[in-house]
Order: C-alpha cells, then sequence, then structure tokens
C-alpha cells in the first residue's frame, strides 16, 4: 500500500471518528447543561392536580372536610375556585391551587378577562404562614411566586406562598424607592439572578393581574409566558402599602431556570430575627 494510501485509511480510521467526537462536545455539554439547570421532574408531575381534584375537593363537596387542604374555597365555583395546600416543604410555605385544571404559567386562561384573581386568592392565605411561623411577619416579608415551566416539577398552577429570604428582603428594601409603575430591571441580582421590576400600589391585589401586567411587558413575554417567573412581595412606598412585582426569563445556559421561589427561604429566619413591620 503506498504511503498516501495509508494516510487515507488512517484518516477514515482514527481522525474523523476523533473529529465527530470532538464535535459532539457542545452537544453533550448542551445536554449537561440543560439537565442541571431543569429540576428533576416529579415522578407524578399531576400529583398536586390529583390531591386537589382526588382529595380536597370531593371532601368538601361530600363531608365539608377540605383534608388535606388546609382550606377550600368554591364562592366562585369549582370553574373559578382555588384551595389552600400546605406544601411538604418548609414549615410555613403553602400554596394555592386552582380547583380547575390550569398548567402552569403559560395557560391562556390567565390572560383571559375576568380571570381569577389567584394571586389576590394567595395574599390573602397568607395568615395561614403567619399561624405557623415562630414569630411575626410584616408585608415586607411575606411574598408570592410562580415558576416558569422550566423551573417546577408540577403540572398543575400554583403559587407559593413564604417568606423572603433576608438578603431578598433587604435588597428590595434598599432599590424600592427606585422602582416606578413600569418594568425596568432590578439594580442588583437576586439570589444570582437577573429580574426586572414594578412597583404596585394597593393593599391587596385584587382586581389587578399580575400576569397581565407581565404579559403587557413586551412581545416575547406575550409570546413566551412559559419561559417567566413572577413574584409579587409585599412592600411600602412612602408608607403606602402595595407590593414589587418581579418578573425574571428563562436562562438555561447560564443555569437559571426561571424559579422565582428561590428567593423565597421555606425555613422563615425572619420570623425568627423580631417583630416584623407592617
Amino acid at each position: 500500500m503506498s504511503e498516501q494510501k495509508l494516510k487515507r485509511a488512517a484518516n477514515r480510521s482514527g481522525t474523523w471518528p476523533l473529529r465527530r467526537a470532538i464535535a459532539a462536545v457542545p452537544a453533550v455539554f448542551g445536554c449537561l447543561l440543560l439537565a442541571l439547570a431543569f429540576p428533576a421532574r416529579a415522578a407524578n408531575p399531576h400529583a398536586l392536580w390529583n390531591i386537589v381534584h382526588g382529595e380536597c375537593l370531593p371532601g368538601q363537596l361530600q363531608h365539608g372536610n377540605p383534608s388535606p387542604c388546609t382550606l377550600v374555597d368554591l364562592a366562585g365555583g369549582i370553574a373559578r375556585g382555588y384551595v389552600v395546600l400546605k406544601d411538604r416543604v418548609g414549615a410555613t410555605q403553602f400554596l394555592v391551587l386552582p380547583t380547575a385544571r390550569i398548567a402552569g404559567i403559560e395557560s391562556p386562561q390567565l390572560l383571559a378577562p375576568g380571570a381569577p384573581d389567584y394571586m389576590e386568592d394567595a395574599w390573602a392565605a397568607r395568615r395561614f404562614v403567619r399561624t405557623r411561623a415562630p414569630g411575626p411577619l410584616g408585608r415586607e416579608d411575606l411574598s408570592l411566586a410562580v415558576n416558569s415551566f422550566y423551573g417546577r416539577t408540577q403540572d398543575q398552577f400554583h403559587i407559593h406562598i413564604d417568606c423572603l429570604k433576608p438578603e431578598v428582603r433587604a435588597a428590595l428594601l434598599r432599590w424600592r424607592s427606585a422602582l416606578s409603575d413600569n418594568w425596568q430591571r432590578f439594580p442588583a441580582p437576586l439570589a444570582g439572578h437577573s429580574y426586572v421590576a414594578r412597583r404596585l400600589l394597593g393593599p391587596d391585589l385584587s382586581g389587578v393581574n399580575p400576569f397581565l401586567l407581565l404579559a403587557e411587558s413586551s412581545p416575547d413575554a406575550r409570546a413566551h409566558m412559559g419561559a417567566f417567573t413572577l413574584v409579587a412581595a409585599g412592600a411600602f412606598f412612602a408608607h403606602h402599602p402595595g407590593f414589587v412585582l418581579l418578573a425574571g426569563r428563562v436562562d438555561l445556559a447560564r443555569g437559571n431556570p426561571g424559579s422565582g421561589e428561590s428567593l423565597q427561604d421555606h425555613s422563615c429566619a425572619l420570623a425568627r430575627r423580631g417583630p416584623g413591620a407592617g
């Protein structure tokens, strides 16, 4: 065999497989990134829906007993009702879930005219967090969080109600005067990730649809709601009660699955540091 043929044979048997392996590295690395960025999907992503639909709702309707839920509210009917459920994680964390089948933040039902005020229902349910807390909690200690499609393990819409992490609370207090009624980049990262923020004046969220406010913030948000996480944190603005709304977009390449829940502290350290304010 000629020297030229030997080189061609070597290229075929060794160099090309090596090149293919090298070319595959970015794809493999990308898969690893996705695996790290996504939370471990629950063995049953419908477990929460099964609890609501199979236990809490029939228990309330048939026996007047919402267990294992803490509350079943059907004042608006099943299509607009909700339940309050103690989460297994943490001493103070509760969830609000619709009694209707709604998958998550990407669901069109949340943007429909006259959509139920699920965020207001969740804010009203903060009383259950306070009941379980080891000390007083003020308005600025509490928050609501909805994770993105990529940052959740369950495919039944739910809102996390719990205390803020102390460092997140401190950042919100520091920068709240810089916020306006328009969405803008929050001046500092929160739990290591970037957010946009706006203020919302008012003692509660009745008649306000934070999901619609997010959708109206940009064409990207409207078209890709599932790629966003939304957080509402209690606040005061010049002694007027309100909220800081925070929205974060998924960035899997940087390990950000869009989990606003990461701003919450399920150990509720704030309840052990002394009296809350407000």
